[in-house]
């Protein structure tokens, strides 16, 4: 058959592996995002025997905040991994939405028939942040390296100055507003009236839900333990909405009643994530079960800079309430089709706000009790290019656990006004 007639294929998630994500500056202080995604793809092929040769297809991931040394993170993962050394890997990267993405681009060379298997994921560490040389420095080492002779390279070196010896430390701040990610959630809130004690109570239910899965052994078979840690550090199974609102707001602070704490908000995390996706085929020859189908997906940008931001509809997080809507249209489903509901929370304003938007667009409203029903990222934390691929992995087995065929939603926001969305599926 040639290849413009090869039928598209059912893409099928069959496992998945991570390790606990961790606080920054905390038991992964000084893990690298090479060995922290070592350690989780590690735990993958181990458990489901993917040492041979050709086993894998292709490796795919990336890292949000990389350094130089991270130039070709998913080859040199696979070259100090388990997995085969002829194993092909590149490196992706869309800010938060890297995990879903890397897991997209994957499963696309799988629709078409250009692999049989992939592995994609991603790992982030906040603890390790690339520091960038002073401008001013950089510009005077450059000049130095350049001259001709001694006497020119000393004259140049001259022009250093102790101000100069001062690192430029990433910031969390959008480059074409200067704002965080969290003042812009802030300025969502305000414009879709988020109230403080509905960010509590979806913050909450994230640490409940979270500590009730693992309590009934969800997680046995999808996380991996690592550096000492084997349960998510940023877990709190104690959480309540008292609690919460004991805390002081950290966002907004410039406008009166500010709604955002550390409490409803993702803290900086390390961690890494990996899925494993294949055909049907591969699957069955090597007597594994699929956990769900990867069926549809989409993403969307906002112009959150010019845009209607103080509207609510353009905010920095707000892509997947444009993504999700087409992404619905061109499968002929809608919200009600859907028994599980996973939205990564990078804040629990922007979940809410999130929902809002879908039912003013008229897609309906969302139970609450088939939304994130494991947890999601305000509990587990969020290493930025991590997250995708543990909702998937999450999700995936949520809907193997179900008797009946059932789907499932995933919408993640991501920096630079982006939203990568898609659906599971179990027959």
């Amino acid at each position: 058959m040639s290849p413009e007639h090869r039928p598209v294929r059912r893409v099928a998630v069959v496992a998945g592996a991570r390790i606990p994500f961790a606080r920054s500056d905390g038991p992964y202080a000084t893990a690298s995002n090479q060995q922290m995604l070592t350690a989780a793809l590690d735990g993958l092929v181990e458990r489901y025997g993917l040492h041979d040769p050709g086993a894998v297809g292709e490796f795919v991931a990336g890292a949000v905040l990389k350094h130089s040394r991270d130039f070709n993170l998913a080859r040199e993962t696979v070259l100090g991994s388990a997995l085969h050394p002829t194993t092909p890997a590149y490196d992706i990267q869309q800010a938060c939405g890297t995990g879903l993405q890397a897991v997209i681009a994957a499963a696309n060379k799988i629709a078409l028939g250009q692999t049989e298997s992939a592995v994609a994921g991603g790992a982030d560490t906040a603890s390790d942040a690339p520091l960038g040389v002073n401008d001013t420095l950089r510009r005077v080492l450059l000049e130095a390296r350049r001259a001709r002779s001694l006497g020119a390279r000393l004259k140049a070196l001259a022009k250093v100055r102790p101000a100069h010896l001062v690192p430029d430390i990433p910031r969390n701040a959008e480059p074409r507003t200067g704002l965080s990610m969290g003042e812009h959630a802030a300025v969502t809130a305000r414009a879709w009236g988020i109230g403080r004690a509905a960010q509590d109570e979806l913050a909450a239910a994230s640490h409940q839900r979270l500590a009730a899965a693992y309590e009934r052994g969800f997680f046995q078979d999808l996380v991996v333990p690592f550096r000492g840690l084997a349960r998510d550090q940023n877990l709190r199974p104690g959480s309540t909405v008292e609690k919460l609102a004991a805390l002081k707001p950290v966002f907004g602070l410039d406008q009166p009643e500010p709604t955002m704490t550390a409490g409803n908000s993702t803290p900086l995390t390390d961690g890494a994530a990996t899925v494993l996706l294949a055909s049907e085929e591969w699957a069955r020859q090597r007597g594994l079960e699929p956990l769900a189908y990867l069926t549809a997906h989409e993403t969307a940008a906002v112009d959150f800079v010019g845009g209607d931001v103080a509207g609510g509809e353009d905010g920095l997080l707000m892509a997947p309430a444009y993504a999700v809507p087409r992404m619905l249209e061109r499968a002929g489903l809608g919200l009600g089709d859907f028994e599980l509901v996973e939205i990564h929370e990078a804040f629990a304003s922007q979940v809410l706000a999130t929902l809002a938007a879908w039912e003013k667009r008229g897609l309906g409203t969302v139970d609450r009790a088939r939304l994130n029903v494991a947890g999601s990222s305000l509990a587990t934390g969020h290493p930025f290019a991590a997250t995708g691929a543990r909702i998937v992995a999450t999700l995936a087995k949520l809907l193997a656990e179900r008797d009946a065929p059932a789907r499932g939603l995933i919408s993640v926001c991501a920096a630079g006004g982006q939203g990568v969305t898609a659906v599971l599926e179990r027959a």
